[in-house]
């Protein structure tokens, strides 16, 4: 089982600061060893000199019967015995050890076959000293990893802020604002050299401008198509209107009004894309205007349910059409029972059918697409959500657990 981290544990500047920490404290702790280990064989090493070198200046003095300076004696009290074991051994050798509470360096040789004669020196001082230096190398190992840790924070968190920038501009993008950009600056000067980071807004903002030409350039062929078509409609639905009773006469009338509600559709959508719709604000009841709604669409088996109704400050003529756009998406892709319901400021559409298919669940509706083989050509509900978004709305849609669609339309409070 794979242990559960924090969320913020993820992030680059948590990521790179235990690298730092890391091998900050890898590189003190080689650093401060090597350190201790050659001082430390420098100090004991002039310590066993000294002692040595006294032990043949008493050595001598021991044959020629003179007497043993200071620190010298035959088999003195507190002599390691593994080193009088050595020197009975014919070996002589020095020692580290505390004596009466002070470390001490011995050193021991052999004289009169059983006997050790033996010096020792103080080995206080030099011990304080490895002991100093050894304090010194983790305040000066936590001061350079300190300093190390705040300069390695301040330049990962201006690369961070940059990503964190980016980051957000993307997801405004994908939101539908493509006028947002990066902008960074690094990017607006060729000559200076510019890093990963850079690169990447560079190329955020070079995707974003391709693509808002591209969707500005289909909405213009959308709108300069509707409104091309809109003067040969008129005059071809005129001309039906003049054709004689018959199946060939409504078959005709019924492919012409198809023809201009697609026109209709497109050039209403075009408007939304615009961004210009202006509200018309005024006070709604939605009881009654969810009765308005389902006997305009002619759909009189459609259920209305009021839970709670309410008053909301809003533009009749558009949250119209979404609520209608709505019972009739549910009636002619979904099955009976059609059931509307009005719970305060939230309205729901429900069907029983088999439910929006998943890429509608996933990035919404799309215009000109469906699915399943089912009529229509997917602008009834692009136009449902622009409605809502001029409405200050928002319209959600999901799959009821025991099937169905739901589409959710929750309005602003009055």
């Amino acid at each position: 089982m794979r242990l559960a981290l924090p969320r913020w544990s993820g992030t680059l500047a948590v990521k790179a600061a235990v690298f730092i920490t890391v091998m900050c404290c890898a590189l003190a702790a080689l650093l401060g060893v090597l350190v201790h280990v050659s001082v430390t064989n420098q100090t004991v090493g002039q310590a066993r000199e000294l002692a040595l070198s006294r032990l043949e200046d008493a050595t001598t003095a021991f044959e020629a019967g003179d007497t043993l300076g200071p620190g010298a004696g035959v088999d003195p009290p507190g002599l390691p015995a593994s080193l009088r074991t050595l020197a009975l051994s014919g070996e002589r050798g020095t020692l580290v050890a505390d004596h009466r509470g002070r470390p001490t360096m011995w050193a021991a040789g052999p004289v009169d076959g059983d006997r050790a004669l033996a010096v020792q020196v103080d080995y206080a001082q030099s011990a304080r000293t490895i002991e100093g230096l050894d304090r010194a190398i983790l305040w000066s190992s936590g001061l350079a990893i300190g300093a190390t840790l705040l300069v390695g924070a301040f330049a990962v968190t201006r690369v961070t802020r940059r990503l964190h920038t980016t980051a957000r501009v993307a997801r405004r993008i994908s939101a539908g604002d493509l006028d947002a950009r990066v902008d960074d600056p690094r990017t607006k000067e060729p000559g200076r050299p510019q890093d990963e980071v850079a690169a990447v807004a560079a190329a955020l903002d070079t995707m974003a401008a391709t693509l808002q030409g591209k969707l500005l350039s289909e909405q213009r062929f959308t709108a300069d198509v509707a409104h091309e078509l809109r003067t040969p409609l008129t005059g071809l639905h005129a001309a039906a209107e003049l054709l004689p009773p018959g199946r060939p006469t409504e078959l005709v009338r019924d492919r012409v009004a198809a023809l201009r509600t697609l026109t209709e559709d497109l050039l209403e959508i075009s408007r939304l894309d615009t961004g210009r719709e202006r509200l018309e604000l005024d006070a709604e009841e939605l009881r009654a205007l969810a009765g308005r709604v389902v006997r305009a669409s002619g759909r009189t088996d459609t259920e209305v349910r009021i839970v709670r109704d309410a008053r909301v400050e809003t533009d009749r003529r558009r949250l119209e059409r979404v609520l209608g756009n709505l019972v009739a998406n549910a009636h002619r892709h979904g099955r009976a029972p059609v059931r509307l319901t009005v719970d305060g400021a939230v309205v729901t559409v429900r069907d029983h059918g088999d439910g929006y298919p998943e890429y509608l669940l996933a990035h919404g509706p799309q215009r000109f697409r469906t699915e399943g083989g089912s009529k229509g050509h997917g602008l009834g509900l692009t136009i449902a959500v622009g409605q809502a978004e001029v409405l200050g709305a928002r319209l959600t849609f999901a799959n009821a657990a025991d099937g169905g669609a739901v589409a959710t339309l929750t309005l602003p409070s009055a």
